[in-house]
């Protein structure tokens, strides 16, 4: 028993001491734990405290400059304030300077017009408005030939620039037109086969060529020349149309008024197509927009018409680059220019039935289809029959005078080329006191002799008006026309 409780004394002891010995490292593991906890804590605060002085660091720093570029922007704006004022009251020193100046010399005036006032009535005892009227006289007179001779070379000097700039500017455009020369227009002549051909073509008793001509209103003529025959009208249109039925005719070979009726219907439509899209072809050159097809039905029958040999549809897309480029040089729309300068000639496509010039006729035609008014008076005032209301019918006018002249555009006969050199001679010598009259350069330019012993300057200058004006009203001719009136004397002796 005692030994048992010696051995239960022991063991517990025992288990007691490595209890014991178990707390003290379990405290000694919690107190490690504990410190490193701390450490790390501490540590963790000192960073953030580090981050946060920094940033307070980098604030106080921030703002300390943004205090300091203000500073300086006041600073500044104290300084210009200052050197405003400075000059503001410089400023106002020297203006008072100049006006004390300004009020002594006027008062100086003042007095030395009053001395020389009482001067002039003491030495010509003369009230102040007689010599004030006769000061104004005597000053108009001796300005007067000044003035003439400034005024005159004031409007010479105006007229050589604008004469000087007109040239640069047509010079400008018609550089960058390159056209092709008409040639001379000859009959309308259609080949045949054979000399048998021309039999088949009057036919029996002639009914062939009679229901040939009445189908086409033309005159279809058949003489001695082998193998031709010659279609002769003033419609240049019909003329085509029976060139065309005729060559489709023959080479058929069926000639009789049966077919004639049908080749001629089948030639008009051929034709009807063809100047379709001519005008069709035009507009399109020229990159138009809105224009109504029946306006372009009939642009394209200008094809066929020609005006002293020079093809009218041809001329009438040659006026309208001319003037879109005139347009351009001077400053405006260039497509309205474009537009009207095409458009101008479309009367001369218009039934002969209809009343007025084909200028009105055709104003009045596109006016119908929509043409805005500028369009419609350049149309109608390129003869200058109504009054061009703007700058845009003066284009067309000048475009159109420029196609119509330039060299190889047209052709004139003989006789109506001498016909009207003749009457240009007449109009000037039938004015009174002339006594020659020589048109010379094809007909731009008169030269006209006085008597001088009839004629004075004065009145030289008034037959060169007189002339002018019935120049321009008895008169067709292109271009202009330089009148010049030569008034001479001349004296001669001959020694022996």
């Amino acid at each position: 028993m005692g030994i048992g409780f010696f051995v239960v004394w022991a063991t517990t002891r025992q288990t007691r001491r490595v209890a014991h010995e178990q707390a003290e490292e379990l405290i000694t593991v919690a107190r490690r734990e504990a410190a490193v906890a701390a450490e790390e804590v501490k540590q963790k605060a000192a960073q953030e405290i580090s981050h946060k002085r920094a940033e307070m660091i980098k604030k106080f720093a921030r703002a300390e400059i943004d205090s300091e570029v203000r500073l300086r922007e006041i600073r500044a704006h104290e300084e210009s304030l200052a050197l405003l004022d400075y000059q503001v009251e410089q400023r106002q020193e020297r203006v008072n300077r100049e006006n004390s100046a300004v009020r002594q010399a006027r008062d100086a005036i003042c007095d030395m017009s009053k001395n020389v006032r009482k001067r002039l009535e003491g030495v010509s005892e003369m009230d102040a408005e007689q010599i004030q009227q006769a000061l104004r006289e005597e000053i108009e007179l001796e300005c007067q030939d000044e003035l003439r001779v400034l005024r005159r070379e004031i409007l010479e000097k105006s007229e050589r620039e604008l004469e000087t700039e007109a040239q640069r500017t047509l010079i400008a455009t018609m550089q960058r037109l390159s056209t092709k020369s008409n040639n001379d227009l000859s009959a309308t002549i259609v080949q045949l086969p054979s000399e048998e051909m021309k039999g088949r073509i009057i036919g029996r008793e002639g009914r062939n060529i009679k229901a040939f001509e009445q189908a086409t209103g033309v005159t279809v003529l058949i003489d001695e020349s082998p193998q031709t025959v010659l279609i002769s009208s003033f419609d240049p249109v019909r003329r085509e149309i029976a060139r065309s039925s005729m060559e489709a005719l023959v080479a058929d070979g069926r000639i009789q008024p049966a077919t004639i009726e049908d080749f001629v219907k089948q030639a008009q439509d051929e034709v009807g197509a063809t100047a379709t899209q001519a005008g069709e072809d035009a507009v399109a050159k020229l990159k138009l927009n809105g224009v109504h097809p029946e306006i372009i039905g009939l642009l394209g029958r200008l094809k066929y018409r020609f005006s002293y040999n020079q093809n009218v549809l041809d001329h009438s897309v040659e006026t309208a680059f001319l003037a879109s480029m005139i347009a351009s040089e001077v400053g405006l729309d260039p497509n309205i220019a474009k537009r009207a300068g095409l458009l101008h000639d479309i009367g001369k496509s218009l039934s002969g039935e209809l009343e007025g010039s084909h200028a009105h006729i055709g104003a009045e035609y596109i006016k119908r289809y929509g043409e805005t008014p500028i369009v419609v008076n350049a149309v109608e005032a390129h003869h200058e029959e109504v009054k061009p209301e703007t700058v845009y019918a003066g284009l067309v006018i000048l475009a159109d005078t420029i196609s119509a002249v330039r060299p190889g555009a047209r052709a004139e006969s003989i006789d109506g080329y001498v016909q009207r050199l003749d009457r240009l001679e007449n109009l000037a010598t039938g004015i009174e006191g002339v006594q020659q009259a020589f048109a010379i350069q094809a007909g731009r330019e008169i030269r006209v002799v006085v008597a001088p012993q009839m004629v004075t300057d004065e009145r030289a200058r008034e037959i060169a008006k007189i002339l002018r004006e019935k120049i321009e009203t008895e008169l067709e001719y292109p271009s202009s026309i330089k009148i010049t009136v030569i008034r001479e004397q001349r004296f001669t002796e001959t020694a022996k």
